[in-house]
């Protein structure tokens, strides 16, 4: 049955995913911080609020898709859970903060609005062709009654439960740790073979076929080796969210010196590039450093 969604953050992944919303018959009102963003909203086919407890008054679906925990916090006062239908639900498709998103979990769950956490893997054409993978937190029940809507976003194999309230969210977190740490290694071993005389797409790909394969290797190093650092995403968010689960693991008291390494080399990038985007960019530190750029 169609849903009436309010969706909550327009940006590089929310867009497209509003225009999936309103393709599957849902209604949407969406709101953003940034007014100049209504247009994008309306050409969709949704209606634009003026601010997000508009937005939210009478929906069935709260969906936020914002850039990371102090806008999620900003975004979600008392007032817009309270201005939900009865029994509506709350997805976050955010890349949150385990204990920010805990505070407002409780709050949600005050005010009677059930709640899954679903960050999103993937880019924004991903988002738009319907095949984003989502780390899905909370309860079963929930995600079953919440599977009909999902699947205007991607289809029901790329959706994976790990588990109760936090676990969505930290999946996300590890899943960028890894990826960036490997970005990071790999970076550091092909500079070595290419100053060690070894043809970098001939290096590539025998690595990709070796145990040390990956599917950064196989995938984005290409990306890399045309100078694309993809800039889709803030490299400041980037540190934030290495920052959060390096914090984690301290928390837990967990082994995280490689994480604290790929934290601070994020770091040294963002104080030498600044918060553009460039997901790749403490690549191009790295042959900053070496003096060399990884190009066949």
């Amino acid at each position: 049955m169609p849903s009436r969604v309010a969706l909550v953050g327009v940006g590089r992944m929310g867009t497209p995913l509003c225009g999936r919303f309103v393709s599957a018959g849902h209604t949407v009102t969406a709101f953003d911080s940034r007014p100049e963003r209504e247009e994008a909203v309306r050409s969709s086919g949704a209606d634009w609020a003026p601010s997000v407890t508009a937005a939210a008054a009478g929906a069935d679906v709260l969906v936020t898709v914002v850039p990371g925990p102090t806008e999620a916090r900003a975004a979600l006062p008392d007032a817009v859970f309270s201005a939900l239908a009865p029994g509506a639900v709350w997805i976050d498709m955010t890349s949150n903060a385990p204990a920010v998103a805990e505070v407002l979990r409780e709050r949600a769950e005050a005010h009677g609005v059930d709640v899954l956490e679903a960050p999103l893997g993937g880019s924004p054409d991903d988002a738009e062709h319907g095949r984003l993978k989502l780390f899905v937190g909370g309860s079963p029940e929930v995600l079953d009654r919440c599977r009909p809507l999902l699947s205007a976003v991607t289809t029901m194999d790329r959706i994976s439960h790990m588990g109760g309230p936090g676990t969505g969210y930290t999946t996300k977190l590890l899943i960028n740790l890894l990826w960036f740490g490997q970005a990071a290694a790999t970076a550091e071993a092909l500079l070595l073979g290419q100053r060690a005389g070894v043809d970098l797409t001939v290096l590539r790909d025998t690595v990709g076929a070796s145990a040390a394969g990956s599917d950064f290797v196989r995938r984005d190093l290409s990306a890399l080796f045309a100078g694309d650092y993809l800039p889709s995403y803030g490299l400041d968010r980037i540190h934030d969210q290495l920052e959060v689960v390096t914090g984690q693991a301290r928390d837990l008291g967990t082994p995280h010196e490689l994480a604290d390494a790929v934290l601070r080399l994020h770091r040294r990038a963002l104080e030498r590039f600044g918060p553009v985007d460039g997901e790749l960019l403490a690549v191009a530190l790295l042959e900053e450093v070496a003096g060399a750029l990884l190009r066949p």
